[in-house]
């Protein structure tokens, strides 16, 4: 029996790693956007913040004929955080080394991937002060 999955919406779901201390990255602020075509408007559709696994688990859902989404992440406030801080003086080097900014070298990170019906998209952001990774997850 086959199942067709083009009537059902698609999902997406995130979460985050600080990869300089190797834990979850709790209390980044992420929005989600979606778009119907490659020459569309971007629809912001709401937000969430990570929680203590440094996991998203009630972004809003994505509506009928989205195509492309995008997941803006606010790291700026996650680097400037006490908590972060503390985490950043057991490192070798300085949080703003060769940045020439007193702030986070990426205060944000935005995501643009394309999506199709019936699929669900984890899409991981491993972060550290200076650089990010991002990938297609289950």
């Amino acid at each position: 029996m086959s199942t067709d999955t083009s009537a059902l919406p698609s999902s997406v779901s995130t979460h985050i790693l600080d990869t300089s201390i190797g834990r979850p990255a709790e209390g980044v602020a992420v929005t989600l956007a979606a778009r119907v075509g490659s020459d569309a408007e971007w629809v912001a559709l709401g937000g969430s913040a990570t929680d203590a696994d440094g996991r998203c688990k009630d972004l809003p859902a994505l509506p009928e004929g989205t195509t492309h989404v995008r997941l803006d992440f606010q790291t700026e406030t996650y680097f400037l955080s006490k908590q972060n801080k503390q985490a950043e003086a057991q490192q070798d080097a300085p949080a703003n080394r060769d940045s020439g900014t007193t702030g986070a070298f990426f205060p944000e990170v935005a995501i643009t991937f394309a999506v199709a019906p019936g699929e669900h998209y984890h899409v991981p952001l491993l972060l550290n002060p200076f650089g990010y990774s991002v990938y297609r997850g289950s």
